[in-house]
């Protein structure tokens, strides 16, 4: 695991493109496996401070991305994951989740908030088994919409 760098770029969008239609849906809501350029770019582009993101590779390929960008209001951010098919269930998302909130809660951010579709039961397996007190609500405008969120200072 490290942090994701610009030169990423070609190495993410394998990455993606390795990644199932039903896995990008799960994480973009929409099933388009190829990355546009602008997206790719703002993916790989971090300041280590208001946005970041951690990569988890094996035999160098990226095989997860977990990244957080920091909310209007200063002190929670919003934190997405996602990792290749055939390593989901072995607790990437755990660990890559528990590191970026360290890195998170060492820059002042309180707390983690998180969108995913109320069909996404792993990832929200993912969030109730952290060991962070989550509280989960659906979204008004969108049941299908569930926002899970909870605070990660560690006192550091």
């Amino acid at each position: 695991m490290r942090a994701i760098d610009i030169g990423d770029r070609d190495a993410l969008d394998a990455f993606h493109e390795r990644c199932s239609d039903r896995t990008h849906y799960l994480r973009f809501f929409s099933s388009q496996r190829h990355l546009q350029p602008k997206m790719l770019e703002r993916f790989v582009s971090v300041d280590h401070d208001r946005r970041d993101a951690l990569v988890a590779e094996r035999d160098g390929a990226i095989i997860g991305v977990a990244r957080y960008d920091l909310r209007t209001d200063g002190r929670r951010a919003e934190v997405a994951f996602v990792v290749e098919d055939r390593y989901q269930g072995k607790g990437i998302a755990t660990i890559l989740l528990h590191a970026l909130a360290v890195l998170a809660s060492s820059r002042g951010i309180a707390g983690f908030t998180a969108i995913t579709l109320a069909e996404n039961i792993e990832m929200q397996q993912v969030f109730r088994h952290s060991g962070y007190v989550v509280s989960a609500k659906r979204q008004p405008r969108d049941p299908s919409v569930i926002e899970f969120s909870f605070p990660i200072e560690t006192g550091s």
